[in-house]
């Protein structure tokens, strides 16, 4: 018989699987969805939202204690959410049929016999209708309303552009200064000189740079509010409320603005975390390229203490190159006596333990694969591709993370509690693996259950115990698990699992428990939380990518007692009283669960991190898209 610590072993990387499948109206549960009975002799199988089902399921008439005849049918899977080919918001003609009507420009009585006094711009204008250009439906329907009404121009004044022009130009060349792209916002500029015979096509030129203008700053202010691309078309493991903007306001406001450039630019997050980056930037951008060749350090094996390697003398001219000043300083005579030989001295392990306590490693003096990388550092070309995604993702957060709030950065492996406006706490997390990603988003924290049962999530039951339960149908009863059938326990070699209604699946609170002693919701369609984990050995791992999507904390007690706004004597107390009890959390308390390969510490200074998931990647890609969209 399995003993209860190996069995919960086997369970314990399973924890926060895929969010739980789409139930058709008429099943009752999840094996129902899984496994559908069917109508009287039809062979015609439901499809299941997130499940691959192949093959059809032998029909059964008589529900058995295991199995039969089932047995030999496929498996089904839940499948996680993927990555997309990214599709930029569609782009269309704008309606300019409107827009040369003459405007009136001074009010006059219906019954008067007066002359009404015509805008002498009006055959200008007139010139608009017959061009085509193109925006964004929600620009388009901005710029359609601002002309239609007969609004003045913004940009053109006579036969000349004007000076609100020069500044919102200004302001596009800067762009690249807020993470954003100067060439999706480039306008051809008529020239100052002109022929003067040919008045029509300089007025033509005029107001093609009118409309172009007005989709490029207009454009340029929804980048800058909520970024240049959607996340949620990126892929499924991003999750966001794309932010409304108020194109309407921005177009009047820039009409009503001395600085119509500094307006524009005001649009930006101003945030700490934002500054930080920009500035971050802004240094790159001063510094001299990165001159000779990369100091590459070709790890096949890790280097322990007292061991030789022919690396060493790169290892050492690495953190030579990549290490702090203060690290340079403390070992500077073991760095001027280094002699290019493979020993992997008393002295060296010293400098590479003090290079890893700075780097957040595990100050252990053995050189793997994340020590390494870390010794290489990032490149400057590389740190500006990070910058750039960085700015864009903080684009979809709220313009405020609030005075009090958590945040988990998957890239670090780390989560952080604020308050008063400044981090009070932090401590390692353990994130999704790679074919089991946490998603990017953000909610609010709502409860802390104290020795939480474990609801086993859709996906675990597919893609991990239905098979052991196809073989072995008291798998689950062995492992200490609860299964019910209508609110009844029951044993789970009762259940014919190909087949069956009003099942659920868990485990109770204990020793063993995959949740450990307690987790913290805050309640989303991910399913995805944070928790305690008896599985304490992988904290001190560098590489942290290893649970089921769940966030699992290092000091899941003084989490709790942060977020509960009490002490962690207080939070020990509740738990020694025993029993499965959810405490309510007071107040807004948001959660950010992150995904920034680049991002500020508690003193402002940028740190950077390995793309875990190669999300950046996808997120560049997108970039590309929606410029080549705009370009057309």
């Amino acid at each position: 018989m399995t003993s209860p610590t190996k069995a919960s072993a086997l369970v314990f990387a399973l924890v926060c699987g895929v969010s739980a499948l789409a139930t058709p109206a008429s099943a009752k549960t999840l094996m129902d969805i899984l496994f559908p009975k069917k109508n009287n002799a039809q062979e015609q199988q439901q499809q299941v939202p997130g499940v691959q089902v192949n093959g059809t399921p032998n029909q059964q008439t008589q529900p058995l204690n295991g199995f039969s005849n089932a047995d030999a049918d496929p498996l089904p899977r839940v499948k996680a959410p993927s990555y997309y080919t990214y599709k930029p918001e569609a782009m269309r003609l704008i309606a300019t049929a409107s827009f040369g009507d003459p405007v009136v420009t001074s009010a006059v009585s219906t019954s008067s016999n007066a002359p009404v006094a015509v805008d002498p711009m009006s055959a200008q204008r007139s010139l608009m209708t017959t061009l085509k250009v193109k925006a964004t439906d929600p620009v388009a329907k901005t710029i359609e309303a601002w002309y239609g009404e007969g609004r003045p121009l913004l940009w053109v004044s006579g036969s000349m552009i004007n000076d609100r022009a020069r500044s919102v130009l200004r302001a596009f060349d800067n762009a690249s200064a807020y993470g954003l792209d100067p060439a999706d916002y480039r306008v051809a500029v008529p020239p100052l000189n002109y022929d003067t015979a040919n008045p029509e096509a300089r007025n033509r030129a005029l107001m093609e740079f009118e409309l172009t203008m007005s989709v490029k700053a207009l454009t340029y202010a929804q980048d800058a509010i909520r970024g240049r691309i959607d996340p949620n078309r990126i892929s499924g493991y991003h999750d966001f409320a794309r932010k409304d903007v108020a194109l309407d306001r921005i177009l009047k406001l820039m009409s009503l603005s001395p600085n119509a450039g500094a307006y524009l630019e005001s649009r930006n997050p101003s945030s700490p975390e934002f500054n930080a980056l920009k500035a971050e930037l802004a240094k790159l951008d001063l510094e001299a390229v990165d001159t000779g060749a990369p100091i590459v350090i070709n790890i096949t094996a890790s280097i322990k203490p007292g061991m030789a390697s022919t690396e060493m003398p790169n290892i050492v001219a690495a953190i030579r190159k990549h290490g702090s000043e203060t690290l340079q300083a403390t070992h500077a005579p073991v760095l001027k006596a280094y002699a290019g030989t493979p020993d992997y001295t008393p002295e060296l392990v010293a400098l590479v333990e003090d290079f890893q306590k700075e780097a957040g490693l595990k100050p252990d003096g053995i050189i793997g694969k994340v020590t390494a990388s870390k010794m290489m550092g990032v490149t400057s070309e590389a740190k500006v591709d990070k910058l750039i995604v960085a700015m864009e993702q903080r684009r979809w957060l709220p313009d405020e993370l609030g005075s009090r709030y958590v945040f988990v950065n998957q890239p670090a492996f780390m989560a952080y509690y604020h308050n008063d406006n400044r981090e009070q706490l932090s401590m390692r997390v353990v994130v999704g693996g790679p074919h089991t990603q946490t998603y990017f988003f953000n909610d609010q924290i709502e409860t802390v259950e104290l020795h939480p049962y474990w609801g086993v999530p859709a996906s675990i039951i597919v893609n991990e115990m239905l098979p052991k339960l196809r073989s072995d149908p008291s798998y689950l009863d062995r492992l200490g698990y609860e299964v019910t059938y209508g609110g009844e326990r029951v044993s789970s070699s009762q259940v014919d699992w190909s087949n069956t209604a009003k099942v659920g699946v868990r485990q109770p609170p204990g020793s063993d428990n995959a949740l450990g002693e307690l987790k913290i919701l805050f309640p989303n369609s991910h399913s995805i939380y944070m928790h305690d984990t008896p599985m304490k050995s992988f904290f001190k791992r560098d590489m942290r990518a290893l649970s089921h999507g769940c966030i699992r904390l290092a000091e899941p007690r003084v989490m709790a007692a942060a977020v509960l706004g009490t002490s962690v004597d207080d939070v020990a107390k509740m738990l020694a009283a025993g029993g499965n009890k959810a405490v309510p959390v007071k107040g807004k308390v948001p959660v950010y669960v992150s995904y920034f390969t680049a991002w500020p510490d508690k003193d402002g200074v940028v740190q950077y991190f390995d793309d875990v998931y190669g999300r950046d990647d996808y997120t560049r890609k997108a970039f590309a898209a929606t410029s080549k969209a705009r370009a057309s």
